[in-house]
């Protein structure tokens, strides 16, 4: 603003001097300092509207509070930090705290360290609760991960050797997932009555003798070299740069049992109409962030369109 006061200035002078001819120097001189004067007047307005309509457009925005959500890196996290530029034009400021297990996500949950959390599928969030004694609810139903078998040192599961060992993971929900996909490739049969609650003792036929292996569920993808294959959940088979593709087979979609291991948000009872986190579920529910699921993981993480 300084440079076109002074320009202006200096054009008024020159104007002054060249008049001076025509009337008085002084009072030309002084009607220019006025001009001057008027100018710098003006700008000063201008700039305070500016600023004061860049503070309306700021305040527009009302801050609402923090929400704080324990995730696993991928792909909760990841789809939580993709969720903070829209829950922030809501007013709400998104804290995500990381975590590498399935069990401290819940610990701090329910003890009230943190708002809520995104990481687990219904059957394991119930299962857990029955286990532990625990006081957590689902506060809206976001996505599902189909689980899938990897190869290890074998590949071709018509040829699979007898005695072969496939790793699964060894929570109660999961292992019995693992082992409706195995029946599902014909590699075992289980007992009917087993349903989602299968154990290796619910096993009725083996024809290949297969070893299963109970492994912590983040274990079984770093073990692929030691066993002939693995049941991976999707989140660590995408932690360990596996994708849908690489599986040798992957749980139907439309299965009844891929629909009671939707990844929900989860909180503490009682908190289930909190409002920082209803609106997080309202956006991870959101067309914008179903697109950024489906550009990104590509099948292995599929929006769920329930309630």
């Amino acid at each position: 603003m300084k440079r076109k006061v002074l320009a202006l200035a200096c054009t008024l002078a020159l104007s002054a001097g060249l008049l001076a001819g025509c009337g008085s120097s002084t009072d030309t001189a002084a009607e220019a300092e006025s001009t001057v004067a008027a100018v710098e007047s003006t700008e000063a307005a201008e700039a305070e509207s500016t600023e004061a309509e860049s503070t309306d457009t700021a305040a527009e925005v009302e801050s609402k509070g923090t929400i704080t959500v324990a995730a696993t890196p991928v792909p909760h996290a990841e789809i939580l930090e993709a969720a903070k530029d829209l829950m922030a034009a809501e007013g709400w400021d998104l804290e995500i705290v990381e975590f590498t297990d399935y069990v401290q996500p819940n610990e701090v949950v329910e003890s009230g360290d943190v708002d809520a959390n995104y990481f687990q599928h219904v059957n394991y969030l119930n299962s857990y609760n029955e286990e532990k004694g625990t006081h957590l609810a689902i506060a809206g139903k976001i996505h599902y991960e189909p689980l899938g078998l990897y190869p290890g040192k074998q590949s071709d599961l018509a040829a699979i050797t007898d005695g072969a060992e496939i790793a699964v993971p060894n929570d109660t929900t999961n292992c019995a997932r693992a082992l409706l996909l195995l029946e599902a490739e014909g590699l075992i049969k289980l007992d009917p009555e087993a349903g989602i609650t299968a154990t290796e003792n619910d096993i009725v036929e083996n024809p290949h003798n297969i070893k299963i292996v109970p492994l912590a569920a983040e274990q079984v993808a770093r073990t692929l070299e030691d066993v002939d294959f693995g049941v991976i959940n999707g989140n660590y088979a995408m932690e360990a740069g596996l994708t849908s593709a690489d599986a040798v087979a992957l749980e139907s979609a439309d299965s009844e049992a891929i629909q009671q291991y939707v990844n929900v948000v989860a909180v503490k009872e009682g908190n289930e109409n909190n409002e920082g986190v209803q609106a997080l579920v309202k956006i991870l529910k959101s067309d914008e962030i179903k697109d950024f699921i489906n550009e990104n993981y590509k099948g292995s993480v599929v929006p769920y369109d329930g309630e």
